[in-house]
């Protein structure tokens, strides 16, 4: 495991050279939000973490319900009786199995590795605008039905999930890389994506932290390059937001 710091956020890498997968520790003043659970093996690296920066881990929010994003949940909530599990509102229903599209979605199946045999539940729903500590919730479908970004209010560092990718080169959720062509292949919906895309734009991030790949500082110009990338690729009008 490999960790990158910067401020009040922490990146916990693994398989940086291979198959990175992040995860993030955010500083509250008294306590630690995990941002997304990894593989099954991360809850060592995050325990390691966790005791480096000498503060509990108190809450676990989970950006999306793919399998490299919660494979350490059932080890950690085992680990810290107690700790609060949030989640979208949408994406919680992947957690009970459900592929269910609604009406007002687009009907594509959804992708990704969605885990068949978790046991955890969450403690809280989350939705547009909610607060967890410093962080508050951006819906950002498109990877899945229920998505979420996280805005650090402090710093306006936004910690984005799987609606971008770094690693390969940047590219909105769904736009290959051959390097790296996973998230894409995962991706449930390229025009909801493109359109949460635009929408992290807008906020005029100072630092865009995701799942794959290195941290992106004052990101605005490579995020703009890569949502005019993919609506090209995928002939689709950008919109005003």
């Amino acid at each position: 495991m490999k960790i990158n710091s910067n401020g009040h956020l922490h990146q916990l890498v693994y398989f940086p050279g291979i198959f990175p997968v992040n995860c993030y520790l955010i500083e509250e003043n008294e306590s630690l939000t995990l941002i997304d659970a990894g593989l099954p093996t991360s809850y060592k690296g995050i325990q390691q973490a966790e005791a480096q920066l000498g503060k509990p881990l108190t809450r676990i929010v989970l950006t999306h319900v793919h399998s490299d994003h919660v494979g350490s949940l059932d080890k950690l909530v085992e680990l810290y009786p107690g700790i609060e599990v949030y989640v979208s509102r949408r994406d919680a229903r992947l957690m009970n199995g459900d592929m269910s599209l609604d009406a007002h979605e687009a009907q594509t199946p959804i992708k990704g590795g969605v885990p068949k045999h978790l046991k955890t539940r969450p403690t809280q729903l989350l939705d547009e605008g909610d607060t967890v500590g410093s962080l508050q919730v951006i819906e950002v479908p498109g990877h899945t039905p229920g998505s979420i970004a996280l805005l650090d209010t402090r710093n306006r560092f936004v910690i984005a999930g799987d609606a971008f990718q770094t690693r390969g080169g940047i590219a909105v959720a769904g736009d290959l890389r051959f390097i790296f062509p996973f998230p894409a292949l995962a991706t449930w919906s390229k025009a909801d994506a493109l359109q949460s895309a635009q929408k992290l734009l807008q906020l005029q991030p100072a630092l865009l932290a995701i799942g794959h790949g290195d941290m992106i500082q004052q990101p605005a110009q490579q995020m703009q390059r890569a949502i005019q990338q993919a609506a090209s690729r995928w002939n689709i009008v950008l919109s005003l937001l």
